[in-house]
């Protein structure tokens, strides 16, 4: 992927704040970035910057999870696992989704 010089400076601030540069096979057009249990792809657009692509989530294992709710509760699966989607982890992603915000967007 060819990168504009607004988007590598994005790429570099999301390093600074902790956030790691991941790639996903399944997901080749898009940059993954995660931070503890929490992931997102990046869109790049045309405008040179990035937009979140899909919803910010939790990690299953080395996987992007889907959240879904069963009768059961609330999880995160991939495939056949899953991880129930208690306050800590869900607090977890909601801080991760304000700092990737707060970091793609430092002038809002």
């Amino acid at each position: 992927m060819d990168l504009t010089r607004q988007q590598a400076e994005t790429l570099q601030r999301l390093d600074a704040q902790g956030f790691q540069i991941v790639a996903f096979p399944m997901y080749a057009s898009y940059i993954g970035v995660r931070k503890g249990d929490c992931a997102a792809l990046l869109a790049p657009v045309p405008s040179g910057g990035f937009t979140v692509f899909g919803t910010p989530t939790c990690m299953v294992g080395d996987n992007l999870g889907a959240r879904v709710k069963h009768g059961d509760g609330d999880f995160f699966v991939w495939k056949n696992e899953k991880l129930e989607a208690t306050p800590q982890r869900t607090s977890e992603l909601d801080q991760f989704s304000a700092e990737l915000t707060a970091t793609l967007n430092p002038s809002a």
